[in-house]
């Protein structure tokens, strides 16, 4: 079968790979339908490797490059290993890509993104950018009969998105900030919005991406070339500042300006993925009581997100700006993306 392969920064390549054999113990086989480009995939493209292990073997699954992308995905059961009771062949599904341990302190206490041996799908081990997947039975979500694959595999992002909402955590009422309007990001907004948040600000130049922001319900969108951020986020608070900042960019610009943005006792909930190291002048944490909370992944988010999809509370459509052919991932995915930001969201594959 065909599949899109990592090697190296910048070497990604549609190769043909053996198919996935019958799966282990406790996992499932699954065909996959759609699987989306997240911007996980593209910093291990541009800068890589950040998460994919080179040389020395993943602790967890022993996956060392070439590792197969892809981790944003939906499809349906196909095969069931021994011990796997709740799942049959033709179950519609969209995995979880955290792969853990059980036995650390997090996983004891189900604080999984914080596993010591926490591995990804797609990252750690290979993923769905490929017809077969194996995967544990327990990052599986049942999908809604009537769910099409496409929306499907839009969960795991707004997942991200609202385990970023829930780690601050947003309450109803609250004013947020959401710095990028990527599908992180986007996704952050309508998750906050979904929350309760009584203004949801959102910080973006590209003019595409303004657009896709007002019309999932922005109170109002901040270009950061036009204005200065901090200053127009106290004017639209009543003077105050935001309760809850929520930066997906993962630039070393953002995050002072995330501080400057909220008020005393704010939060800054951190869900980029940084490539350079960023300086704070910690005084302005300290003297106003502010707090800064990482935020990894999800952590049970999935059957949120998938019920919040199915009432129309989360719009995932809107969010899928392009739909390709595995063969087409690197032109028309991976490069489009990069040199087209502006113009695109998600993008999703199918590798049929």
């Amino acid at each position: 079968m065909k599949a899109a392969v990592w090697y190296a920064q910048k070497d990604v390549r549609v190769v043909e790979v053996p198919e996935p054999p019958k799966p282990p113990k406790d996992w499932v086989k699954i065909k996959v339908e759609w699987c989306g480009i997240c911007g996980s995939d593209l910093h291990e493209y541009i800068a890589g490797p950040i998460f994919i292990p080179v040389g020395t073997p993943h602790p967890l699954t022993g996956g060392t490059a070439p590792i197969t992308l892809g981790h944003e995905f939906s499809g349906t059961i196909v095969e069931v290993g021994e011990g796997v009771t709740n799942w049959k062949p033709g179950d519609k599904v969209a995995p979880d890509a955290c792969q853990v341990c059980w036995e650390c302190y997090s996983c004891k206490r189900m604080n999984y993104p914080c596993c010591e041996k926490l591995a990804f799908t797609g990252l750690h081990t290979d993923g769905a950018f490929a017809p077969y997947v194996n995967v544990p039975a327990y990052t599986l979500y049942k999908i809604p009969d009537d769910m099409p694959f496409e929306i499907a595999a839009v969960v795991e992002p707004l997942a991200v998105g609202m385990h970023a909402v829930r780690r601050a955590p947003v309450i109803a009422g609250d004013n947020v900030v959401v710095f990028g309007g990527g599908t992180i990001g986007l996704s952050a907004l309508q998750c906050a919005k979904a929350a309760g948040a009584a203004k949801v600000i959102v910080v973006e130049m590209a003019q595409a991406r303004k657009e896709f922001a007002k019309k999932l319900g922005a109170y109002a969108v901040l270009d950061p070339t036009q204005c200065d951020v901090a200053a127009e986020v106290h004017k639209l608070t009543d003077g105050l500042g935001a309760d809850v900042a929520i930066e997906c960019v993962g630039s070393d610009k953002t995050v002072p300006v995330a501080l400057q943005s909220i008020r005393p006792r704010g939060i800054v909930v951190t869900a980029g993925v940084f490539e350079k190291d960023t300086p704070i002048q910690f005084n302005n944490v300290t003297f106003p009581e502010k707090e800064i909370k990482g935020s990894l992944g999800y952590n049970g988010e999935f059957a949120t997100v998938i019920s919040m999809l199915s009432d129309g509370r989360l719009d995932a459509n809107t969010m899928i700006t392009g739909k390709i052919k595995l063969d087409d991932i690197l032109e028309k995915g991976f490069m489009e993306l990069i040199n087209n930001k502006d113009k695109n969201i998600k993008i999703i594959v199918s590798p049929k």
